[in-house]
């Protein structure tokens, strides 16, 4: 494995940087006002393309413009043939594709799998844009188009898809997106760094479908395949044990050790004496760090996984595992005759190349092919910036870390600010307002190991659970000059945060919250405790319910001075793995003790590779070490008790009461059925009594008819209503809530947390 690296703004030599192009060009005609015959790179998307860098297309386009590249953009494109892929021609060196800033399955379905009516990343938000699993079929049009071109896959579809996954949608397990895109390369992670070396070697001559040493990057191998000096640690089969050493034999004689019985005897010859050498514990590490660096670790095929759920969680768990960029080794899957090979996560990048790629020149608007029409992404995060990116939170119904990693990697304080600049300057219908500095979560920007040695040896899931770790730096300090600079910018007259706060860190730095409730809350926070109970909380690694109260206490307290009427947003999320009925009931009667009444809800939906899925597929617990005896986890499966944890949720509103009814008395809580403060549910609304006591007429079709009888009240145990969000925001009681703000914003995107892997983040919690 290629473990050097240069950094992402070094150029070879005699290759100046190119003079950049007001749009990305996604016409021939462009091409031809340009003076282009042809492009280098060809990026595929399934976005509508707009040039700034909250977007992954632009993003990647402009660094690799910045390389000395040609780059033209294909956006949307018409995938029922291959024509559509021949507009700009055939692409010098390859095409780069991508689904878009979401999975596109999470795009075109809801968590009942029913097609959505809307996508927010299309030109007046139509649906339908993209094809289900977009990734597989660009590439394979692009093939189409072209026999013979170099395919390079990425974005948050391939990255999370890189290895066999369960998928919700089909409710089956899916092979690798290399088998199904017949892609070259596929890039996961953060894809800066590789796709400059990829592309500069590919350039220099090299083929991609040979390029095997570059971090953050998957392909496909002959079954069995091993670099030079190489060795592959087995771990394909669950509960095999160890090597076990033979015991000597006391009584062996010499015809016994001539046939290969080991022992010692009375009469055995004394042993040649041993030369011991003394080694430093340094440099026994680092022969070991040199040994881990050429291991590849073999785990459970695609057709094992298929059939055996215990061998899908221990592959899960072994790849969680295998996620420090600092220790990670090598994995490798076969699928059929073939393996397909992971190499270990790409180095994060340093500031200096975060600035490199973020300052690079953006013309800020969508492409003028689409003219006046709306775009809702756009609308979204015209106005807010990216601060950094990764999550060491580790939450496991988010994909984020999977994506981008439990390193943080955070521009320098000159960069933000010459963003803002550059908005205040540059976007049209600016009127002073920032509406977000954060990424996946608002408030760890700068944080990091306390010690980098550590950082790199650390196998933890998460940084913050169960409790936040020693070795880890929690200090805001940086985060509030930041803030205090930004304010100061003239032509800025507010600031707000529109990522979700992690308000376990939060609450370790009262300062930070002071800071943050006094300037940058515009009437409504986001935060998500997600649930009260420890069953489910725990296989969220998601901190205690005391936690979230502690930091509403801070909140108000803060507010109060500041003499502002200021509310906070929680989501939380129904039909969990590991929540039981209880668990729902308790977060229901917690929410009307303290009248949070939620507006918007969703059950859990489970996203490719999230350990969350892996619970939900397996109904084991990939948190701990996978046997076949491991924790069965409570999975929520029945569409019924799915309605029954959503209305839970929703205990407030009348069309959930006769579900709620029934469920409360098959729990044997009819108890919590009546008028009293302290029960969750009336025995009936006014809108059933008035229906009770309306009179039917005479010969009605549906029997009765009689004098005095009256009508069946109407079944209305149609569950809560639903919406694009992997949670709900809670509004307090009495509160009139405008439209809340959306959850995918350029640093939301999906159900975390979209990156830049070809692609910008998914959506945080």
């Amino acid at each position: 494995m290629n473990t050097s690296h240069s950094p992402i703004y070094d150029l070879p030599a005699g290759v100046t940087p190119r003079q950049p192009v007001p749009f990305l060009p996604m016409s021939r005609k462009e091409m031809d006002a340009l003076g282009w015959d042809e492009c280098d790179i060809i990026l595929v998307t399934g976005d509508a393309y707009i040039d700034h860098p909250s977007f992954g297309m632009a993003l990647l386009g402009r660094l690799l413009e910045a390389q000395g590249f040609r780059v033209g953009i294909i956006s949307q494109p018409d995938w029922t043939s291959a024509e559509a892929f021949k507009q700009l021609g055939k692409p010098r060196l390859y095409f780069g594709v991508t689904s878009g800033n979401m999975d596109s399955m999470i795009n075109r379905y809801t968590a009942d799998k029913k097609p959505r009516s809307d996508d927010a990343y299309t030109a007046g938000g139509m649906a339908g844009k993209r094809p289900d699993r977009a990734l597989n079929v660009y590439c394979q049009r692009c093939r189409e188009a072209y026999p013979g071109v170099q395919i390079m896959a990425g974005g948050i579809e391939a990255s999370l898809r890189r290895i066999a996954q369960y998928d919700y949608w089909s409710d089956k397990i899916r092979q690798s997106a290399l088998i199904y895109s017949k892609a070259d390369l596929l890039l996961f992670g953060n894809a800066e760094r590789a796709l400059v070396e990829v592309t500069q070697r590919v350039a220099a001559g090299e083929k991609m479908s040979e390029i095997r040493d570059v971090r953050g990057t998957a392909f496909l191998a002959p079954k069995g395949w091993l670099p030079a000096g190489w060795v592959e640690l087995d771990s394909s089969v669950v509960d095999i044990p160890g090597k076990v050493d033979q015991h000597i034999n006391p009584y062996a004689t010499e015809e016994d050790k001539q046939q290969g019985v080991e022992g010692n005897t009375p009469d055995s010859p004394i042993p040649t004496p041993q030369v011991i050498q003394m080694v430093s514990r340094e440099a026994r590490l680092a022969a070991r760090r040199e040994v881990r660096g050429r291991t590849v670790i073999r785990i459970p095929s695609f057709e094992t996984v298929t059939y055996d759920p215990v061998s899908y969680a221990h592959a899960s768990r072994t790849l969680h595992l295998e996620s420090n960029p600092g220790n990670a080794r090598a994995l490798v899957q076969q699928h059929g005759e073939r393996d397909v090979w992971m190499n270990p996560p790409p180095i994060p990048l340093e500031t200096a190349e975060m600035d490199y790629a973020f300052d690079q020149y953006f013309a800020r608007n969508p492409h003028p092919s689409y003219g006046q029409q709306v775009i809702p992404a756009w609308d979204m995060i015209r106005f807010s910036i990216n601060i950094m990116r990764g999550c060491f939170g580790g939450c496991t119904f988010c994909s984020i870390t999977e994506h981008e990693g439990r390193i943080i990697q955070s521009r320098s304080e000159g960069s933000v600010l010459r963003e803002i600049e550059e908005i205040r300057d540059k976007t049209a219908g600016f009127t002073g307002h920032i509406s977000d500095l954060g990424g996946p979560t608002a408030n760890m920007y700068r944080l990091a190991c306390k010690d980098p040695k550590i950082e790199k040896s650390c196998r933890r899931l998460s940084c913050v659970y169960p409790g936040i770790c020693e070795n880890l730096n929690t200090d805001h300090s940086s985060l509030i000059q930041l803030y205090r600079k930004a304010r100061k910018i003239p032509g800025v007259k507010k600031i707000t945060i529109g990522s979700g706060l992690r308000y376990d860190l939060a609450v370790t730095q009262p300062e930070y919250v002071k800071e943050l409730v006094t300037h940058h809350v515009s009437g409504y926070l986001k935060i998500a405790p997600e649930h009260t109970e420890e069953g489910p909380l725990s296989k969220m690694m998601k901190p205690g319910i005391g936690t979230f109260e502690k930091f509403k206490a801070m909140f108000d307290k803060f507010s109060a001075e500041a003499g502002k009427r200021q509310y906070l947003i929680p989501y939380f999320i129904a039909a969990h793995p590991g929540t039981s009925d209880e668990d729902m009931l308790n977060l229901a009667l917690w929410l009307k003790k303290n009248d949070f009444r939620p507006d918007q809800v969703q059950a859990f939906t489970p996203t490719p590779m999230a350990m969350a899925t892996t619970m939900w597929h397996t109904k084991r617990n990939p948190l701990k070490k996978i046997h076949r005896s491991s924790e069965k986890v409570d999975v929520i499966r029945d569409e019924k008790r799915r309605k029954a944890h959503k209305a839970f949720l929703r205990y407030h509103d009348p069309k959930n009461w006769p579900l709620l009814r029934e469920t409360l008395r098959e729990m044997g809580r009819a108890d919590l059925i009546g008028n009293s403060p302290k029960q969750l549910i009336p025995m009936e609304s006014p809108e059933e009594r008035a229906m009770q006591a309306r009179p039917v007429p005479k010969g009605n079709a549906r029997g009765g008819g009689g004098p005095g009888s009256v009508g069946k009240i109407p079944n209305r145990s149609n569950g809560a209503r639903t919406t694009t969000n992997n949670g709900q925001r809670a509004i307090p009681r009495g509160v009139t809530a405008g439209k809340p703000k959306a959850a995918a914003t350029a640093n939301r995107p999906q159900s975390a947390k979209p990156s830049t892997t070809l692609v910008k983040k998914p959506r945080a919690r």
